[in-house]
This record gives C-alpha cells, sequence and structure tokens, in this order.
C-alpha cells in the first residue's frame, strides 16, 4: 500500500512539473502585480502627499525635515492644496507654494507605507 500511494505521489509531482513546463511564462506572470512599482508609476514622477517619507523632501530646499514632517504627519489629503489647510507659518505656505508643482496626491497605500511609519523609513545614506 505504501509503494502504490509513493507511485502516485511521485506521478502527481512529475505531472505538476511537466504543466509547469508547458505553459508559458507570461501566461503564470499575468497575475502577479507588483503594487509598489504600480503606485510609483500612478505619481508620474512627482512626490506623493500620502505616501512619501519625510526622506522624499530632502530634494526641496528649506522643506526637510520641520516641513516635511508637518505634511507627512498631517495627511491623508484630497488634493495637494489641502497642505495649505494645515497650521503652517506663512513663510512654511510660501516655501510649499513655490514647489507645489513637484507634489501629487494618490490614495494612500500600504504597499509604500508598510507598518506606518512614514518619519523613519528605515533608509539611510
Amino acid at each position: 500500500m505504501k509503494r502504490l500511494v509513493a507511485w502516485l505521489m511521485s506521478g502527481v509531482v512529475l505531472a505538476g512539473l511537466l504543466v509547469t513546463l508547458l505553459i508559458p511564462p507570461a501566461a503564470q506572470a499575468a497575475d502577479l502585480r507588483n503594487l509598489a512599482d504600480d503606485k510609483i508609476a500612478e505619481r508620474a514622477g512627482k512626490v506623493d502627499l500620502n505616501n512619501c517619507s519625510v526622506r522624499r523632501f530632502q530634494a526641496y530646499p528649506g522643506m526637510y525635515p520641520t516641513l516635511a514632517g508637518k505634511i507627512v504627519l498631517g495627511g491623508p489629503y484630497n488634493s495637494v492644496d489641502d497642505v495649505l489647510k494645515l497650521d503652517l507659518t506663512e513663510r512654511q505656505k510660501e516655501l510649499f507654494s513655490k514647489y507645489k508643482d513637484n507634489f501629487t496626491v494618490t490614495a494612500a497605500s500600504i504597499a509604500l507605507n508598510e507598518g506606518d511609519d512614514r518619519i523613519n523609513d528605515g533608509q539611510y545614506r
């Protein structure tokens, strides 16, 4: 009986291997999606205010770390202009308005905010 079960199991394993060889790799990968890559593509090269860490603001002089921290903690946002509703100084509002065209807003996603730690996302130089 044990030999029969072992023989049948080896047949199942062999059949599974043959099926994976016959199905083209593109068909196997069609259902697999990388949500993080999709989210990054959606922002079109801009900083996504709902899904970025404070480190993304280092490219804009004067925004990192104080204003960046306020923006990150103040979300989620429905539009870029919602940032101006935060408790910002006039200088911070001017600074944000200066760089406003570099920002976008998409729906918040766990794909880029795992652990919801957008202040210290573990990316070090």
